[in-house]
């Protein structure tokens, strides 16, 4: 079953429903009246007959008790029932079926019972009953009695039939209209969701998520349609990344492979070198291995998916001060200040390590001979200052960015990944980079951490 057609369905019986509760409102409401209004006769005859000598006429209890018949009744006479303390019944005059006796009755000519009304049949006809207690002299003693005034209910019973027929036509009408607007409201509301379907469709089939869905007012479908969009547009610059991401590599890639394959193929001829030419041919072989090695290093960095890993405690100032012994002995000639912080927070250590590293080597790569790199980790935010020639306006926004590579940087050995996996492992651990003039000239570096749970140092 499609999703129209439930749609249409379910407006059909929303609609059936409603006019199904409302006619059995009006059906119950209109039963309750005809009765009240039958109740109301039988009450009024009551009265009639309440204060005169109506009983007498009609069955004949004199003082004495005799059967004598009725000359002239006071009032017209109603179908009426006698019921004694006994359970003897007797009817008025002329009338020839017998009202059905029931406990509620004897209890009322017995004096114990309240006036009611009810509802039976009477010679196979439905009728409406009022019994209310009184006295009578019947065979020369006064006793209790119920007085029974049935009033016929075939014209009450046609009219609740026919009323009910109609009240059907009007809910199978009901459910017709309900299915026929509810087609209609389906159709028209589905059309932005036909829309994002064929879309769909199209994407997956071309594989180009460059199509977009035309999105007009501001309902839950507008907005779905705009997320849609929304979705399709992070899914194509994604796809663009990675076509960008996969260009850049190989091009980085090739330049190294070139020189390697270059140098095996004068390695072909080694006869043909002095000492002092395959000495250097072996240094650019072991420079090149080194570098593709750092270049596959930090695309596998790239690639990793933080969320296959398990984030754990990470004290980051032992991993500063980690990273500052090794950068010591990486460029001894430099001065490593550092001022760090106790820091714990949830993380990745490898990566964090890793990001920390390539800060460190930056700065020792562009620092002078003898010049000092400050250290300081604190509030979750390390920063990393040399005393290099800086980094110039124009690429302090693409410093990192992959593969970027300042022109001052270009004529010096590199990849150009590491600061783009700083950014990478900062987003990571949901923080920032930024990169700055340091006063005094030299760059400034901040790693910002903003851990979603800090653990707190005890």
């Amino acid at each position: 079953m499609t999703f129209r057609l439930r749609l249409a369905l379910a407006a059909a019986l929303a609609v059936a429903t409603t006019v199904a509760i409302a006619a059995g409102v009006v059906y119950v409401v209109m039963r309750n009246q005809l009765r009240t209004g039958a109740d109301q006769q039988l009450l009024q005859q009551y009265q009639q007959v309440e204060h005169t000598d109506y009983l007498r006429h009609a069955f004949g209890f004199g003082p004495d008790g005799s059967n004598t018949p009725p000359q002239s009744p006071s009032v017209i006479a109603p179908y009426l029932q006698v019921v004694l303390s006994n359970g003897e019944r007797h009817l008025a005059l002329g009338e020839i079926y017998k009202v059905p006796v029931d406990k509620a009755t004897l209890a009322v000519a017995r004096g114990n019972g309240a006036r009611f009304f009810t509802g039976a049949m009477v010679g196979g006809r439905p009728a409406r009953i009022f019994t209310v207690g009184t006295q009578v002299v019947y065979n020369g003693a006064l006793q209790s009695a119920a007085l029974q005034f049935v009033r016929p209910t075939d014209d009450i019973a046609h009219t609740l039939n026919r009323l009910r027929l109609i009240l059907l036509l009007i809910v199978a009408g009901g459910l017709a209209v309900g299915a026929a607007a509810g087609a209609l409201v389906s159709r028209a509301a589905l059309v932005p969701v036909r829309r994002l379907t064929g879309a769909t469709e199209r994407i997956a089939r071309t594989g180009e998520p460059s199509e977009r869905v035309p999105v007009t007012g501001r309902d839950e479908l507008s907005r779905l349609g705009t997320s849609f969009n929304t979705m399709l547009a992070a899914l194509e610059e994604s796809i663009e990344t990675q076509k960008r991401f996969v260009a850049d590599a190989s091009h980085e890639l090739r330049t190294p492979l070139t020189s390697l394959q270059t140098n095996i193929e004068v390695l072909k001829q080694q006869e043909r070198l002095d000492p002092e030419g395959r000495r250097r041919l072996y240094a650019d072989l072991e420079r090149e291995t080194h570098e593709m090695r750092d270049l596959i290093a930090g695309l596998l960095e790239l690639a990793r998916d933080g969320s296959q890993l398990e984030r754990t405690e990470v004290h980051v100032d032992e991993l500063v001060e980690n990273a500052v012994t090794r950068a010591r002995s990486r460029y001894p000639r430099l001065t490593w200040a550092t001022r760090l912080e106790p820091t714990a927070i949830e993380g990745y250590p490898d990566r964090l390590e890793r990001a920390i590293w390539n800060l460190l080597e930056n700065a020792g790569k562009w620092s002078r001979e003898g010049s000092s790199v400050d250290v300081i980790l604190e509030h979750a935010e390390l920063r990393v200052r040399d005393h290099g020639p800086g980094i110039a306006p124009e690429d302090r926004e693409r410093v990192f960015d992959r593969f970027y590579r300042a022109t001052a940087a270009r004529s010096l050995p590199g990849s150009g990944l590491g600061l783009a996996i700083v950014r990478e492992v900062a987003e990571a651990h949901g923080g920032a980079v930024s990169a700055e003039e340091a006063p005094g000239g030299g760059a400034l570096l901040r790693l910002r951490l903003h851990p979603n749970e800090p653990f707190t140092e005890s």
